[in-house]
């Protein structure tokens, strides 16, 4: 938490005083978050949308960018993955919840490769 501000041009408090507004959330904060779960970064999804995006996901695979993270994730270059995962997506977040998804799916292959 940061000290108030004294008013003064320079120091460690330095800065204007102002009353400081509390915002109202925005909706895309609270996009794909359940009431009761809070801020988690894998959106919660309602059956049809996740059936929907499974049976995507198996008829076209993998776009390129994504074979090449996944590449990244097996060889244990992480920080590679998501400096390329965030150029491409946009945003770190983004490229955050990529990687997760793409290295559970990369678990998950070898769960049932493995048995």
């Amino acid at each position: 938490m940061t000290q108030p501000k004294s008013g003064l041009a320079a120091g460690i408090n330095k800065g204007h005083i102002v009353t400081v507004k509390t915002l109202k959330s925005k909706p895309s904060n609270r996009k794909g978050v359940s009431v009761q779960s809070g801020l988690c970064l894998t959106p919660v999804l309602s059956k049809r949308t996740k059936f929907v995006r499974e049976l995507i996901r198996e008829v076209s695979g993998f776009s390129p960018y994504e074979k090449r993270l996944m590449e990244l994730i097996r060889v244990s270059k992480d920080k590679r993955a998501k400096r390329l995962a965030k150029k491409k997506l946009g945003t770190f977040i983004r490229g955050k919840r990529k990687i997760e998804e793409l290295t559970s799916i990369i678990q998950e292959s070898r769960r049932t490769g493995a048995h």
